[in-house]
């Protein structure tokens, strides 16, 4: 008898507690066991890093995340992706909105309302186009009173990924502060052309709705990056399909990582986040058009052929691979529309597989 037959045996499934210590023990046995480094950003990622925990140990998996979209609003410390990335491989994220948490009350930015009546024109207390759900405040609450004692951004996300028993490694990109600030293509309700808003106010408060002529990221030239040594020993590196500009641009304009990658090109791989010429959520085929790239999976390829070896498209792409072969990367064509767990799993598995074919 095989050990997968032996798990399913009505007898052993009788005793519940010990049929489900043997289904973990294979599940585990059938993990690959590679230390990987994932290159993430938001909802995408997280996506990515839930399957990947299906055919990798999660314990040799480093999320490398981006915190140019971390913000400061009603006094409180905000890591946006790092949070999102936390709370779904804790299977706590909510599902329907892809952010916050599940079960999650309104009550306290209910309560704030009340004070928009009396707060000054010139103020920006009491926001309320960035919503905080009561639970996830908690999260806020701890971040801000850590930073306050002078324990470091990494240090911070360790102790509340092991809160929320999460095994992989999740480390923010720096320990510095760094700002994503987008410039204004045109006069629009955000102010006037040439001016900088922060990326939260485009991508919340404006709905990513206006046009923009560049993107920042403040404080980058003196943050430096975390897991470097991590990044250069990895057995892999994927770039997961998050927005190339705001959610992978800041780590590799982090001093030392382009061309960290460069040196392990053929360890690389890269998903795109574009399919069928947009994105599957979020700005990033907007923000391609706007700031001079193509929105396609080719334009993609172009901006990570420094780095990656191998793209990974999605089926609907699959006209474009001949021209992504041209520019000397390898391209793999799959279905990468995460819609539920095992779609996840079975694009893990195959970016894996992609790096192994291409040592051979």
């Amino acid at each position: 008898m095989r050990l997968r037959e032996f798990c399913s045996h009505p007898t052993l499934k009788k005793c519940a507690d010990l049929h489900e210590a043997v289904r973990s023990i294979v599940v585990n046995a059938e993990k690959s066991s590679l230390s990987i480094v994932v290159l993430a950003g938001g909802v995408g990622a997280a996506r990515f890093l839930s399957g990947l925990a299906q055919v990798n140990s999660p314990k040799l998996t480093t999320a490398l995340v981006n915190t140019g979209d971390d913000t400061v609003l009603h006094g409180l410390n905000i890591s946006p992706d790092i949070d999102t990335v936390i709370y779904t491989l804790a299977q706590a994220i909510d599902p329907q909105r892809g952010w916050g948490l599940t079960n999650e009350s309104w009550r306290a930015m209910e309560s704030l309302q009340r004070y928009t009546k009396v707060r000054p024109a010139d103020s920006v207390a009491a926001p309320e186009w960035f919503n905080l759900g009561d639970q996830d405040l908690a999260t806020h609450f701890y971040r801000t009173a850590r930073r306050s004692e002078g324990a470091d951004a990494w240090q911070i996300t360790r102790e509340i990924s092991v809160a929320w028993s999460v095994e992989q490694q999740i480390v923010p990109m720096t320990n510095q502060d760094v700002s994503t600030v987008v410039e204004l293509a045109q006069d629009c309700i955000a102010g006037k052309t040439g001016e900088v808003i922060s990326f939260q106010e485009y991508f919340v408060k404006y709905k990513h709705d206006i046009a923009v002529r560049s993107v920042r990221f403040v404080g980058i030239e003196n943050a430096k990056p975390n897991a470097l040594s991590q990044l250069a020993t990895a057995d892999a590196v994927v770039i997961a399909p998050s927005n190339p500009i705001v959610s992978i641009g800041p780590i590799r304009a982090l001093n030392g990582v382009d061309v960290t990658l460069g040196k392990i090109r053929d360890r690389v791989v890269a998903i795109s986040p574009i399919v069928g010429g947009h994105a599957i959520k979020g700005p990033a085929d907007r923000m391609l058009k706007e700031l001079g790239h193509e929105s396609s999976a080719l334009g993609v390829a172009r901006m990570y052929s420094s780095i990656a070896s191998t793209l990974i498209i999605d089926d609907v792409d699959a006209s474009l691979k001949p021209a992504i072969e041209a520019l000397g990367m390898r391209c793999i064509v799959t279905n990468t529309i995460m819609s539920e767990p095992k779609i996840s799993a079975a694009l893990a598995r195959t970016a894996l597989a992609s790096l192994k074919d291409s040592q051979k």
